[in-house]
């Protein structure tokens, strides 16, 4: 069942066009000119309950635009967009009280108190029962590594810290819903790590439906099952992390391992169908389609200037193909 529905959702903004200068700006008093900029262009999906999913593209692409308008922060142009059985911008008391957010580094934690006192306030703001809050309290504190940091006050704490606190915070009030936006930007390895065997650990347990926006496509790998990715407004894949693999991802890298090699091999070989992208005396890399060609095909080329020992093939990762993607346009 759809929890969260977006359909022909549209969102403009109007920009100023003026002149330079004093006289511009005197033009524009008296004969106003205005260009429509449309952020999201509109777009249409249903996310089911207990949804992991990426919601991904470059800046500027939509991405934050579209949360804002599931969380009630912004209204749509056109179109309709229903969450929870709500229309967020019309009802944004009821509609927080479901949904959680993290938006990039703005904090939602008081600034001078200790952590544990921001705890409390939310407590008290989403009128959590007694057993419920100190039993997820507990609980977040063994998955986040919290307890340290609890009696610390908010301003003294590390990026890191900061963000598992904010993550625990989010999750506090068992919201159906949790909105992610770039929750892990600027964090190192360990914390990001931990952050997404959270989200996992949440949504297996309470069947919490999270849709996360990030740049960082690791977040994508280890955490989402779903992708929708969006550009210039409009939505251009929405569908399973392995279908999108199968439908980008048509990209194989090799890699050779060589001996007697006669000369620069980029140079001697000119195929369509793979292309060179390192070379050295024992060692060739090499991209090739398979809607193009084989291994074998690729493999007998290669052969007439040097003698293949060995050869390791690995499918394009999401990373890859995003870049390729953003590449192309």
């Amino acid at each position: 069942m759809a929890i969260i529905e977006a359909k022909n959702l549209v969102k403009e903004y109007k920009t100023i066009i003026k002149d330079k200068g004093i006289l511009g700006y005197i033009k524009h008093l008296f004969k106003p000119k205005y260009e429509k900029f449309t952020a999201v262009d509109g777009i249409n999906f249903e996310i089911n309950e207990g949804e992991l999913v990426g919601y991904i593209g470059e800046n500027g692409a939509g991405k934050s635009t579209t949360i804002k308008m599931l969380t009630g922060i912004l209204t749509p142009t056109s179109g309709e967009v229903i969450v929870n059985g709500l229309v967020p911008y019309k009802s944004r008391i009821e509609n927080n009280k479901n949904i959680g957010a993290v938006f990039g580094q703005k904090t939602q934690l008081w600034w001078d108190l200790p952590v544990i006192e921001s705890f409390r306030l939310i407590k008290k703001m989403y009128k959590i029962p007694e057993g419920e809050y100190r039993k997820n309290l507990k609980k977040f504190t063994e998955l986040l590594d919290l307890e340290d940091l609890l009696e610390k006050q908010v301003k003294n704490l590390s990026l890191g810290q900061k963000m598992r606190c904010e993550i625990a915070a989010t999750f506090l009030h068992n919201p159906k819903i949790v909105y992610l936006d770039e929750p892990t930007i600027g964090l190192d390895v360990l914390v990001k790590e931990n952050i997404r065997r959270f989200i996992k650990n949440i949504n297996k347990e309470k069947n919490t439906t999270v849709i996360l926006t990030t740049h960082d496509v690791k977040d994508i790998e280890e955490v989402c099952d779903r992708i929708i990715l969006i550009d210039k407004g409009k939505i251009i894949f929405d569908g399973e992390k392995q279908k999108f693999k199968d439908n980008y991802g048509k990209n194989i890298k090799a890699e050779l391992i060589v001996k007697d090699k006669v000369g620069n091999m980029a140079e001697k070989i000119n195929s369509e169908n793979f292309t060179i992208t390192e070379e050295s005396n024992e060692l060739i890399k090499l991209k090739f389609s398979h809607e193009k060609t084989t291994i074998m095909n690729v493999m007998e080329e290669i052969s007439k200037y040097c003698k293949v020992l060995d050869i390791h093939m690995q499918e394009s990762e999401l990373e890859d193909i995003l870049k390729e993607i953003y590449k192309k346009g």
